[in-house]
């Protein structure tokens, strides 16, 4: 085996079995991909040192990706403010002292300027959020309406919505929408010292909805809430031992907002929020890693070694709903600098 390989069982040459982090006695899966990653196994990942971890994160991402594509996604909030979810972080929620206040429903025909506007500027898809819990009838059949708009564009669509029932995924998937988000957030161990609104098993019953629909699942969590390493290590380890990997698993980094119950959690550190970006990539080798919220605050160091540990996509804009997001000319500004390219 040449020197620098890995070899199925994720050992380097040279390594034994007692020294690697990866091999297991789990069935086969389909595509070759694993979804019986344990807590340990993870969190083994996370703990090689910062070299090894980053070369099996680019190998793994190497296999399934072009490393200088960047896939560009850009996220609005079609109803801001007023949900009734106790989301800790969310300055949205109208449970906490939260400064949003809630809006109505955008009209369809706004959505599809900004939709265009953010095409015109790099973007290939694009997401709508809401602040709801679940929605209502009349409001799923606007946002279908919004979907099939952004579709008639040539973008790739997202939405997310809250909780959905069958018929409610199987209405959007109608639309023609791609991609559902719905965040399991963090680990099921911590997620009762985040949202107490809404169970963990909430959130996996919609994920289901949406994948038996047949549309794309985004999912992914937050880093920083206060969580420990295992809880970090716990949130992946479910991800990538659902049914099938999301499509798309979005990272986020935790914004502090100002009257809300994480407003002044000590902040992650940035080596450490790598080696979720790694861990990530490593254990989904097929899904797009999207960094996500957080990038406002990040070092263009930062977002880059994120890139190297196999993230390829970011949210590309002003805002992420509420909360600020680097300037466009920024992201594409370091984008070149890197010899990296928007996909």
């Amino acid at each position: 085996m040449p020197d620098g390989v890995i070899d199925q069982a994720g050992l380097k040459p040279g390594t034994t079995g007692s020294q690697s982090v990866g091999a297991h006695d789990g069935a086969a899966t389909e595509g070759g991909l694993r979804n019986d990653w344990s807590v340990d196994e993870v969190r083994g990942l996370m703990a090689l040192p910062f070299p090894e971890l980053m070369f099996r994160a680019q190998s793994t991402h190497r296999a399934h990706f072009d490393p200088l594509d960047v896939q560009i996604s850009t996220l609005l909030s079609i109803k801001t403010g007023g949900c009734p979810e106790d989301c800790a972080y969310c300055p949205q929620s109208a449970v906490l002292d939260a400064p949003i206040k809630a809006s109505r429903l955008m009209a369809v025909e706004a959505v599809l300027a900004d939709a265009r506007a953010a095409k015109a500027a790099g973007a290939s898809r694009f997401c709508m959020g809401a602040a709801w819990r679940s929605p209502k009838d009349h409001d799923l059949e606007t946002v279908c309406a919004m979907v099939e708009g952004v579709k008639a564009l040539g973008m790739e669509s997202c939405v997310t919505l809250g909780m959905l029932d069958e018929r409610q995924a199987e209405r959007l998937k109608q639309s023609g929408l791609d991609y559902y988000n719905h965040n399991l957030d963090t680990s099921p161990e911590f997620y009762g010292e985040i949202i107490t609104t809404r169970t963990y098993q909430d959130r996996l019953d919609t994920l289901a909805h949406v994948r038996d629909a047949g549309i794309n699942v985004c999912c992914g969590g937050i880093v920083g809430m206060g969580e420990t390493v295992d809880d970090q290590a716990s949130l992946i380890a479910t991800l990538a031992s659902l049914p099938k990997h999301p499509e798309s698993v979005p990272i986020n980094m935790l914004v502090r907002v100002a009257n809300t119950p994480l407003a002044d959690v000590a902040a992650v550190d940035p080596i450490d929020f790598v080696r979720v970006i790694a861990a990530a990539r490593i254990t989904m080798p097929k899904s797009y890693v999207r960094l996500s919220a957080g990038r406002e605050g990040m070092s263009d160091e930062t977002q880059a070694l994120c890139f190297l540990a196999g993230a390829n996509s970011i949210f590309h804009g002003e805002k992420l709903l509420t909360t600020p997001n680097p300037a466009a000319n920024r992201d594409m500004a370091l984008i070149r600098r890197l010899g990296m390219r928007p996909a």
